[in-house]
């Protein structure tokens, strides 16, 4: 039996193969927008399409579904809309299409929205967007990987958001533009508010240049910015340095924050992501590490973690799991 999962990441599309041993791999968002190509191809060149059992992708922050949905009952594909938060390329939207088309099985991941029936009405209450539909992957695949209960997941990357899990369920999500930073995103302080109020920068404008770019002073496309401030960073440059550092401690602190809200016990946390997996030149890993392992024991996933757990979903799902992580999976029939 082959599962395939996807995950609509900020920079590209990544796909991961459950069969025998996994096989990954990951196109540029660009590329796709661009139509040079095609998500479906370069799938058959790795497994024949008619041996999958199931496909479990992501899309955008699929804030207009709350349960994991075969893909012919879902209208607008998942979204309330495509306007907002981060950049538009296109690229995932070519996927999806592509998918659609292609007649393989598939199911649709839902975001963590003020819908989601699973989350504390608290959280609920506070906020209408909590994380996009890759989180749900990712925490999965920790859920399996490590046997946790009650945890937390950090997913560092081009941007930050932690999720908490209480008894083996999502309970409450910190998302990008509400806590702590990453290299581009991060959430909107008084400055830039006045900014948006002015009319000199846009709110999306915000939000995508207030993550560790902002301290380092660096104006770089999304999927070259973590390259260029760590070249800075290997170069002496104090101003990424303290960029790192920053978007460091701002991480700790919603960590720390969702540990300190919990009733439960919490077991560990798990960090993942390209940053959140990071040693090289800057351990990244290390030194978050060091910073929560007071909260339980820190486990590091590989940045296909999000991948890894669509397709792991998929294979729960074809098996005839009736909800993963306290998200219900809606009837194939």
């Amino acid at each position: 039996m082959v599962f395939i999962g996807m995950d609509h990441g900020t920079t590209g599309v990544s796909f991961t193969i459950l069969h025998e041993k996994p096989v990954h791999f990951k196109i540029g968002r660009d590329e796709l927008s661009a139509g040079e190509v095609s998500a479906v191809e370069e799938l058959s060149k790795r497994v024949d399409l008619d041996s999958i059992q199931l496909m479990a992708i992501t899309y955008a922050m699929g804030d207009g579904i709350n349960t994991i949905t075969p893909l012919g009952k879902v209208k607008n594909r998942g979204i309330l809309s495509i306007a907002g938060a981060g950049k538009v390329t296109g690229g995932g939207t070519a996927v999806y299409s592509e998918i659609e088309k292609s007649g393989i099985p598939t199911v649709l991941i839902p975001g963590l929205h003020q819908d989601t029936p699973s989350l504390d009405p608290r959280f609920r209450a506070a906020y209408s967007h909590h994380a996009s539909a890759e989180k749900v992957s990712i925490c999965y695949n920790a859920y399996l990987e490590t046997g946790f209960e009650n945890f937390i997941v950090s997913d560092i990357s081009s941007n930050t958001v932690s999720l908490l899990l209480e008894k083996g369920q999502i309970r409450g999500a910190v998302d990008a533009c509400l806590g702590s930073m990453g290299i581009v995103h991060g959430p909107l302080d008084l400055k830039m508010i006045r900014d948006i109020d002015e009319g000199s920068r846009t709110a999306n404008q915000c939000f995508s240049r207030a993550g560790a770019v902002k301290v380092a002073g660096l104006n770089e496309k999304v999927a070259h910015a973590k390259d260029v401030l760590l070249q800075r960073y290997e170069e002496g440059d104090h101003k990424a340095e303290l960029a790192l550092e920053t978007m460091l401690m701002t991480i700790v602190m919603e960590i720390w924050g969702l540990a300190g809200i919990s009733p439960e016990e919490m077991e560990g946390v798990v960090l993942t992501g390209s940053v959140g997996a990071m040693q090289e030149p800057f351990d990244f890993y290390g030194a978050l590490k060091e910073q929560v392992e007071d909260i339980g024991e820190v486990v590091m996933l590989p940045p296909t973690s999000g991948s890894v757990g669509s397709a792991q979903i998929a294979q729960a799902v074809f098996e005839g799991a009736a909800d993963i992580l306290g998200i219900e999976v809606h009837s194939r029939d």
